[in-house]
């Protein structure tokens, strides 16, 4: 096994090291997942908030004492890309492991240290054996309120101060005690006090949960063989990449697009990738990307990292589990003078839109040489809708949802219809029923959008149609959907889907609407929100005449003809 350093300073294997048994390794290796499986339902069933126990807007993870991935459950990728990052700069501020003690609950959220945004909130706790760190189990959740501008996720930051509290490696229980102060803070900063607290301790108790069965698993096998087996599960990784990555031709490939805008009101984000495969290696360069915006559109630097990462794992071994061995041979170019490699003081609320279209980019450019990995493309934006007002108890609320895509379609089947973006993976819908119990909204309709999938061999999948009416007076619309100018692309002949768009009706008069700051509505508004669908792939006269029957008979098509032409 070849000699390396991990993130936090620590040897990754010796070749000396006497190896574990395939049997005993594999055990272990189930062993991971279940404890991450688990960490994630307690985090469901004890979450406060809709947009984490409905939503699963989340993601959890256990680790060795190194800070490498020994095991995930499914959540969004994109807090599972940099999830280490939490545990790794609290190590770095505390001086070495050592700082750490039992019972230690640590948080983390600012984005130019752990990627996203300021909402979504690392809570770590390491994990002790008697006295000796073994691990470390991790969450991070996105939180509805954090004291921003404006409650909601406004879309018209121009600086990260206007985001909300930005926590640096912060105790939030120090050897089993609560940080009194710290946690006053959080609740006493945030519109939603008893929402955050009950995310907060929901999150420590995943983590929690972690410690107790990594400890059980150490107690079993011995931490010995623990350690070894994870190093032989990390370097098996490794070598399925690199051996997937050598079977690509060596070349330079590259795709370009653009975003609406970067905001209301700001110019498109131009997002350009070079994806450069050598041997076993694979660069993803990003350089001709716009820089900076003046908005809430950007990336640091691990966030672009955890996107770029999601776009390698696409199409690399997707189905091999994600692991400290993974992405070893995955480099990221990023320059400072780009959106997606940006500093105090840039906002970054809506930090993915960027990446989910340097995703679907790296796809594209790949499309030549990988023909029967790649999909179409789909529209990459988390299309959030959100409704802030008041119940008729006097109680706050905020909404957040992020509305469904179609998915692109490949070269074996069509594409998905009404499904998440790429980043947000397991993330799902709040069903129509939560949302007219626990808010003065009715949804009127919620249902495929007819005719948004792209035409091809295979089609593209269907966007969502979503429509809501206000119940109360006084209630507040932040609306951010994208992809209206550069709809989901078709592959080797398939055609585009539909673009994005929404309409929004006062009094009988209606507008299109996109990216809404804070808007006051009426009672008795309506919200029609039409998602993109996604791109064909192949030739529209290739497609199955059975295939396009069923087509009508569904009602995703309402004239084959009329696509056609």
């Amino acid at each position: 096994m070849e000699h390396r350093t991990d993130l936090l300073g620590g040897p990754v294997g010796s070749p000396d090291r006497e190896l574990v048994d395939p049997v005993t390794t594999e055990v272990i290796r189930n062993a991971f997942l279940s404890i991450a499986r688990q960490m994630n339902k307690n985090l469901f069933r004890s979450a406060y908030t809709p947009i984490i126990y409905e939503m699963k807007d989340c993601s959890v993870g256990i680790f060795d004492r190194r800070g490498r991935l020994l095991g995930q459950s499914p959540g969004l990728p994109m807090f599972l890309g940099n999830l280490e990052l939490g545990i790794k700069v609290t190590t770095e501020f505390l001086g070495g492991p050592e700082g750490y003690v039992p019972g230690d609950v640590y948080m983390v959220n600012d984005p130019y240290l752990v990627g996203s945004h300021t909402y979504d909130v690392n809570i770590f706790s390491p994990v002790f054996l008697e006295d000796r760190l073994i691990g470390f189990g991790a969450t991070k959740a996105h939180w509805l309120d954090i004291g921003a501008k404006e409650a909601g996720r406004p879309v018209d930051t121009t600086e990260i101060y206007q985001e909300g509290y930005r926590f640096g490696p912060t105790a939030v229980y120090r050897a089993g005690e609560p940080v009194r102060e710290v946690i006053d803070y959080i609740t006493r900063n945030s519109r939603l006090p008893r929402s955050v607290w009950g995310d907060l301790h929901a999150q420590i108790a995943a983590c929690r949960t972690g410690e107790r069965q990594l400890v059980a698993l150490h107690e079993r096998f011995g931490t010995d063989t623990v350690e070894r087996a994870a190093d032989q599960i990390f370097a098996q990784c490794e070598h399925l990449d690199r051996e997937a990555v050598r079977a690509i031709p060596d070349g330079v490939y590259r795709a370009a697009a653009h975003m609406d805008s970067g905001g209301p009101g700001l110019p498109p984000v131009d997002v350009c990738v070079e994806v450069r495969i050598e041997g076993d290696r694979m660069t993803i360069d990003l350089d001709g990307s716009s820089g900076p915006t003046h908005g809430p559109v950007n990336s640091p630097m691990p966030g672009t990292l955890a996107g770029a990462r999601l776009a390698y794992k696409c199409l690399i071994n997707p189905s091999v589990p994600v692991t400290g061995g993974t992405f070893r041979n995955l480099e990221v170019v990023a320059p400072e003078n780009t959106v997606f490699n940006v500093s105090e003081p840039h906002g970054t609320i809506y930090y993915y839109p960027p990446l989910g279209l340097m995703i679907d980019l790296v796809i594209r450019a790949l499309g030549d040489v990988l023909p029967d990995e790649v999909v179409a493309g789909q529209t990459a934006d988390p299309m959030n809708v959100t409704f802030v007002g008041r119940r008729e108890d006097g109680s706050q609320f905020v909404t957040a949802d992020a509305t469904a895509v179609g998915w692109g379609a490949s070269s074996r089947s069509d594409g998905a219809n009404g499904m998440i973006n790429y980043g947000a993976g397991d993330l799902k819908n709040i069903p129509v029923e939560v949302v007219e119990t626990k808010y003065p909204l009715m949804v009127r309709r919620y249902g495929l959008r007819e005719d948004s999938g792209g035409m091809g061999k295979h089609r593209g999948g269907l966007g969502i149609v979503r429509e809501y009416e206000t119940l109360a007076d006084g209630m507040n619309l932040t609306l951010w959907l994208e992809r209206s100018q550069v709809p989901a692309w078709g592959l080797h002949g398939g055609r585009p889907g539909q673009a994005t768009t929404g309409t929004l009706t006062i009094g009988g008069t209606s507008e299109t609407v996109l990216k809404t700051p804070p808007r006051r509505l009426p009672v008795h508004s309506v919200l029609v929100v039409e998602t993109g669908g996604g791109g064909g792939y192949g030739d529209p006269s290739e497609r199955d005449p059975e295939a396009v029957a069923d087509d009508l008979t569904d009602g995703y098509f309402s004239s084959w003809m009329d696509v056609q032409e």
